[in-house]
């Protein structure tokens, strides 16, 4: 890179990628506060539902349902796999994969076969063709407004696959937000249900309740309630992290580039001055030739 053309067109370039970063960086900051709402008025929701079920399940139930029945896995496990539709998220799907198959390296060396259900472009290729996995169900472009109606049918393909004892375990794969700087990939498992509460001390208080309709129906609907806040909770969740690590990424890219540009201006005026010195030393060596 010796000519002083080529320099300014290599420095115009990074200019133009740094508008375009810092473009970006600016929609995701406006899109970050958005994210971070339907995310926080998502998460009471699903607590609750989740309380409720802990209070019910731990009255005197002729009824146990098979989510908290708990199985030894043989053959099967299933994981809601969530992913950003798009890149330039810094490492944020790399990381997730990376946990993800550190989770897969588990159960392949046990021979247990694995069922996915994708919700997002980037974890749809990324998983397209690995051994020892299956996916069962895929959905994309989505968007930054999920919406529950989007994810019921995957949600219902996984139950159905549970319930009918096709799959032993059922995870869930996410971004989890912490801060705008920090979210870390996140695999929890949905079910069979793994009670965060204290049922001894709930059962402790020898409650009940009057049922309307009866027991079955009333835990059928809450607990498939439950799974589907769940898998919304994570979704939203992770568009939250997408905006976020998008945002630091661009400004990454942003800060890089102005380096660069800094970097080619130096080198520009070195250049500038060499043929400047060049020039004048030819000057001065044809006019003492002249002389």
């Amino acid at each position: 890179m010796s000519g002083l053309q080529e320099i300014r067109l290599k420095i115009n370039s990074v200019r133009n990628i740094q508008k375009i970063a810092k473009a970006m960086e600016m929609i995701s900051v406006a899109k970050i506060h958005k994210a971070q709402k339907r995310m926080l008025i998502s998460k009471p929701y699903a607590e609750t539902v989740l309380k409720v079920i802990n209070h019910i399940a731990s009255g005197n139930l002729e009824y146990k349902h098979p989510y908290f029945k708990h199985r030894n896995v043989h053959k099967s496990v299933g994981y809601w796999v969530i992913s950003s539709d798009r890149g330039l998220a810094g490492g944020l799907n790399a990381n997730l994969f990376r946990a993800l198959l550190h989770d897969f390296n588990k159960w392949n060396t046990m021979g247990i076969v694995i069922q996915l259900a994708v919700i997002g472009a980037k974890a749809a290729s990324f998983l397209h063709g690995i051994k020892c996995t299956k996916v069962v169900s895929c959905i994309s472009g989505i968007g930054d407004t999920p919406k529950m109606s989007e994810l019921i049918g995957s949600v219902k393909v996984m139950l159905e696959l549970y319930e009918k004892n096709n799959i032993d375990r059922l995870y869930i794969v996410y971004n989890a937000f912490v801060n705008t700087l920090t979210q870390i990939p996140k695999i929890i498992q949905i079910l069979p249900i793994v009670s965060k509460h204290n049922i001894n001390h709930i059962s402790a208080k020898y409650w009940d309740y009057l049922y309307e309709p009866d027991s079955k129906v009333l835990l059928n609907n809450l607990l498939q309630r439950y799974i589907e806040s769940q898998v919304y909770q994570s979704v939203v969740e992770n568009v939250a992290s997408e905006h976020s690590a998008r945002m630091m990424a661009m400004k990454t890219a942003s800060d890089n580039g102005e380096i660069i540009v800094n970097d080619l201006k130096v080198l520009y005026n070195k250049v500038r001055q060499t043929k400047i010195t060049e020039e004048l030393t030819e000057i001065i060596s044809g006019a003492s030739v002249i002389q």
